[in-house]
């Protein structure tokens, strides 16, 4: 027998879904689409024809502090916050990085984080309510050998996660972050074939996750049944995370 997956109705609520072009963001953006929502993508890949997207740098702070004025007065509100854009980068020895891609990988994983929230809070706070969603990695937690800047970048955002979770705990403001394994999505090919047999051969499930994995997790965190968790991690791993 197959287990029934839940349903949600987020009709009314607007959704800011950060790399939602393609990968996990896109499969976010599908699933909130369904339950109602109208979804707003902040994507470097969104296309300018799209009426419900932007093309958006999340490194670029003054771009994304445009986005959210542009989304609220094209939309009139923001609900939910999905960070989702994400940058792996190469996978190498710490000693043989190149800095500029390790900066960069920081720069896109974890200063976005903080440059798309720090837009987006001050619309939550004025409404009372809201949800924010990291998507962070496994890798923040157990720092994975020859993606050091990558490791680094989603543990701060985990660090962030709970920082800020707990600053607005009391304002109607519920943040979380989700730490997968490795998914199947195309920031795969930017890793080398046995980098990603050895994320694999970890996980007892012995596979990848999938992106309607995530998808259905984010929204559990962005709906009402979601009320009492904040700034808390949440693993998608198959068994892999062990704390």
């Amino acid at each position: 027998m197959a287990y029934a997956n839940a349903s949600y109705d987020f009709t009314g609520c607007v959704a800011v879904v950060t790399g939602g072009a393609s990968g996990i963001g896109a499969e976010v953006a599908q699933q909130l689409r369904a339950g109602g929502a109208t979804v707003v993508v902040w994507d470097l890949a969104a296309p300018s024809d799209e009426a419900h997207a932007l093309r958006v740098d999340v490194t670029d702070r003054a771009g994304v502090e445009q986005a959210a004025q542009e989304t609220v007065a094209g939309w009139g509100r923001i609900d939910f916050l999905v960070n989702s854009a994400g940058y792996a980068g190469p996978t190498v020895a710490l000693d043989a990085y190149d800095p500029d891609a390790w900066t960069r990988i920081v720069e896109v994983n974890l200063l976005g984080v903080f440059n798309t929230c720090r837009a987006v809070v001050p619309q939550l706070r004025q409404a009372g309510r809201g949800r924010i969603v990291n998507i962070a990695s496994l890798a923040g937690k157990e720092g994975t050998p020859n993606a050091s800047a990558y490791s680094a970048a989603k543990a701060g955002v985990l660090a962030l996660t709970k920082s800020l979770g707990k600053e607005l705990a009391t304002a109607g403001i519920l943040v979380n972050a989700i730490a997968p394994a490795a998914v199947r999505t195309p920031i795969l090919a930017q890793m080398s074939p046995a980098h990603v047999q050895t994320m694999i051969d970890k996980s007892p499930m012995q596979r990848l996750g999938e992106t309607q994995e995530v998808a259905e997790m984010v929204a559990w965190l962005c709906s009402g049944s979601c009320s009492f968790n904040t700034g808390a991690v949440f693993d998608l791993s198959g068994g892999r995370a062990t704390y």
